[in-house]
Parts: structure tokens; C-alpha cells; sequence
């Protein structure tokens, strides 16, 4: 129940951070788009540096004490990681959804729901597999989870304002901007319970939802972030963000995981 506690907070900080990132939005003038791609590629870069540092070789470690063999261990990690992307990839293809640069994806029924919740669907997306990998880091240990949590949470804040202000670009009021950006983060506590339950049941599915996590968060950093930094010309501030989040993602991995 301790690990249970913990990965749920950990989700619910997460939540708070993109809803600290929004509020700027309320008063704030448009952020420009150079600005908004360095963000992005900030948040890929601490999400890239979460999945291999924090989820991936933990996930290999533990599965090589479970097995006794490496070879079983990356097996394990590379049937995970597959998992978690190919989770994400259905998600993506099953929830009706609109991005703001590339529009509509999802199923048929799009056309019949309201286009905030379409955006907010396709925020939520990419928002729970951070929750999951936050409560699955928490299953490992405390100190494990809380870089990870503090590492999404950063990322968390940059982001929630890109939203916001998008929102805010697309004709939505200020006040509605920042309570669906909100509303977006509400699903990464719901994913980091989900996380944190599936490994505090059994030790054994440790290393399998460590690799699920990670593969999760690699599909969306390849297939909704990277593309959407290069996409506006601004892909040397964007790749710097990425290094940048990176780095400091290893950072607070080694120092507190």
C-alpha cells in the first residue's frame, strides 16, 4: 500500500506541474513556435533519458536476477518494449483524437465528438504512459520513482503551457485553455495507479511493466514529439531542448535513482 501511496502522488505532482505550466497562459502573450518546439524537444530528451535510464536497464537488471541470464533478460526487455509501443499504437488508432498541426487521427467516430474533447483525447495519450512509468518506477524502489517523477514533472510544466497556449491560438477563452490543459493531466495519476498496482502484485511483472513503460513513452517521443519539433524549421533549437532534457534526466537519475 506504501508503494501504492507513493506512485499515485507521484502521478497527482505530474498532474500539478502541466497545470502550473498552463496557468502563464492565462495572462501571457502567444508563445512563439521557435519557443514552443524547444519545449518539445526539452520534453522528448527527459522522456528518452527516463525510458533507458530509468525503466529500460532496470527492468533488464531485474529480469536477469529473475532468470539468471542475460540473453532471457533482453528477451524479456525487448518483448516489453515492443508491448508498451504497440499499446500506445492501438490507443492511438482506436481513440477518436485531433492533434493542432496534423488534425484529425483515431476512429470513424471523431466527427460526432466536440473538437476540445478531440484535443484533449490526444494530449491524454501521450500524457499516460508518463503516469504509468511514474508508478512503475515507484514499484521498483522510492528513489527510482521519485527521479522519474521529478524528471516528467519538469517536462510536464513546458509542456502544459504549449498546450494552453494552443488552445488559446485556436480560438478557446483563457479560463477553458487551462482547465482542459488541467484535465489532460489528470490521466497520468490514473496511469501511475495502474503502474504501480501491476507491479506491487507480483515481483515477477517487475521487468516486464519497467520495459511496457518504456516502450510506451519511446512511441510517443518518435511518432507525436520528434516529428512535431522538426516540422516548423526550428529543428537546432529543438534538438538543443532535447539534449538539454536529456542531460538532465541522467542527471537526476544518477544523483537520486
Amino acid at each position: 500500500m506504501h508503494e501504492i501511496f507513493l506512485g499515485v502522488m507521484g502521478g497527482m505532482i505530474a498532474a500539478i506541474a502541466t497545470t502550473a505550466g498552463a496557468v502563464p497562459a492565462l495572462v501571457g502573450r502567444k508563445m512563439s513556435q521557435a519557443t514552443s518546439d524547444t519545449m518539445l524537444g526539452f520534453a522528448a530528451g527527459v522522456m528518452l533519458s527516463a525510458s533507458y535510464f530509468s525503466l529500460i536497464l532496470p527492468g533488464i537488471d531485474v529480469a536477469e536476477e529473475q532468470f539468471g541470464s542475460v540473453w532471457i533478460a533482453a528477451a524479456v526487455a525487448s518483448v516489453g518494449i515492443a508491448s508498451g509501443a504497440g499499446f500506445v499504437a492501438w490507443l492511438n488508432r482506436a481513440i477518436p483524437h485531433e492533434h493542432f498541426k496534423t488534425g484529425p487521427e483515431g476512429g470513424a467516430d471523431g466527427a460526432t465528438v466536440a473538437r476540445i474533447w478531440l484535443f484533449v483525447f490526444a494530449i491524454s495519450i501521450h500524457n499516460f504512459p508518463e503516469g504509468l512509468s511514474i508508478g512503475v518506477a515507484f514499484g521498483v524502489d522510492k528513489s527510482n520513482g521519485l527521479s522519474v517523477m521529478t524528471g516528467i514533472s519538469l517536462q510536464d510544466i513546458p509542456e502544459g503551457l504549449a498546450v494552453a497556449v494552443a488552445l488559446v491560438g485556436l480560438g478557446y477563452s483563457r479560463r477553458k485553455a487551462l482547465f482542459y490543459t488541467a484535465l489532460t493531466g489528470l490521466v497520468e495519476p490514473v496511469g501511475a495507479l495502474l503502474g504501480v498496482v501491476a507491479v506491487s502484485v507480483s515481483a515477477a511483472l517487475l521487468p516486464w511493466g519497467l520495459t511496457f513503460a518504456a516502450g510506451a513513452m519511446l512511441y510517443i517521443i518518435s511518432h507525436e514529439i520528434v516529428p512535431e519539433t522538426h516540422r516548423n524549421g526550428h529543428q537546432h533549437r529543438a534538438t538543443l531542448g532535447f539534449i538539454v532534457g536529456l542531460i538532465l534526466m541522467m542527471f537526476l537519475d544518477v544523483t537520486l535513482g
